[in-house]
């Protein structure tokens, strides 16, 4: 299976309302719940005003579109990272998933990555 880096660095924050948001930026992911609203984009374009952010996260994708039928592709990279103590956020589209890490374990997971099997391109 193939990971692909994404280039940038991103934030995951809290935003009080939509209009903030800017939709037409790539990799922007937002959800919208009862209790809040969360928004991960390049930092670059963070809006002025959040609630909460956390800097420095770099992301990849799980390469091509993932059946629904599949089970267990995330759970074994997370899993991976996990028993190398590196914390992951993990976030899904309808055809992929994406995998973000802090900057500083960033290549260290793609290297853990490709010992077990995954080719990072």
């Amino acid at each position: 299976m193939q990971i692909h880096e994404i280039d940038g660095e991103f934030t995951v924050c809290k935003v009080k309302q939509l209009s903030d948001i800017d939709l037409s930026v790539s990799f922007t992911f937002c959800a919208v719940t009862d209790e809040e609203i969360s928004l991960v984009c390049p930092t670059k374009y963070v809006p002025s005003r959040t609630m909460a952010r956390e800097d420095g996260w770099k992301a990849f994708r799980i390469q091509g579109e993932l059946d629904f039928g599949l089970v267990g592709i995330l759970a074994c990279i997370a899993g991976i990272l996990a028993e190398n103590d590196i914390p992951i956020y993990a976030l899904s589209t309808y055809n992929t998933d994406y995998v973000l890490v802090k900057c500083h374990n960033f290549n260290r997971a793609l290297t853990l990555l490709q010992q077990n099997g995954y080719e990072v391109v």
